[in-house]
């Protein structure tokens, strides 16, 4: 991961310093060995998947989520999406059901983001690995540095853009960026486990009009049926 070749083309002139670093090569080897003993999600070539669908200069709005999926199949290096063909995670049908409440949007019959990415909604993770069955395995090893530095990279740009910060953990990130610039949308996080407090915050209303203010082209929120 070393590789500056392995960033997408936009991100390299601001990421590219991070790879350079020592945490980075440590945070490499520990992947590389945790490859060898097990399955490790997502796939080596997906894990700035996220900073390849939406560039660095078309960023309207940037997610915040934890770490990948940990079950097969699920995590493509997108946060809170799933490959076509796989369940919609608890999480994210509360997502659409707030949407579809809020933007009267149907339901899709699958998780798959990147029309929001492609649009240029950054679904990041802070952390971009993760051991296969263990949520979280692959926390304190180096990636919210380096994630730190994407929201840092974000915010320091002379464009305005929106922060979606869901969840405690999520607004612990606060501090890396400029208020007085960008909008920062807040709420409680998307989970069973918290969604009570989630449905009816209006995050979609939020965004829309914060990027409205900010001069950017609306996004479609919708996400096309794949049958």
């Amino acid at each position: 991961m070393t590789d500056i070749n392995m960033l997408p083309e936009s991100w390299r002139g601001v990421l590219g310093e991070e790879l350079q670093q020592p945490y980075f090569a440590r945070l490499t080897e520990f992947v590389e060995e945790e490859r060898s003993r097990g399955p490790v999600y997502p796939p080596r070539e997906e894990v700035f998947a996220a900073l390849d669908a939406t560039p660095f200069d078309q960023v309207k709005v940037l997610v915040l989520g934890q770490d990948p999926y940990h079950g097969e199949g699920q995590g493509h290096g997108l946060c809170f999406s799933v490959r076509p063909g796989v369940r919609t995670p608890p999480s994210l049908r509360n997502i659409y059901k707030e949407m579809h409440q809020e933007l009267g949007l149907p339901v899709p019959d699958n998780g798959y983001l990147m029309p929001w990415a492609e649009q240029g909604v950054l679904l990041l993770n802070a952390v971009l690995t993760v051991r296969a069955g263990e949520a979280n395995s692959h926390k304190g090893k180096g990636w919210e540095r380096f994630t730190d530095a994407v929201i840092r990279a974000v915010s320091d740009r002379p464009d305005p853009a929106v922060f979606v910060l869901w969840g405690n953990y999520a607004q612990k990130k606060l501090p890396l960026i400029d208020e007085s610039r960008h909008t920062v949308v807040k709420g409680a996080h998307p989970s069973p486990l918290s969604a009570k407090r989630f449905f009816g915050s209006q995050p979609f209303t939020q965004i829309d009009k914060a990027i409205a203010g900010q001069g950017h082209s609306a996004i479609d929120w919708r996400i096309p049926d794949l049958g």
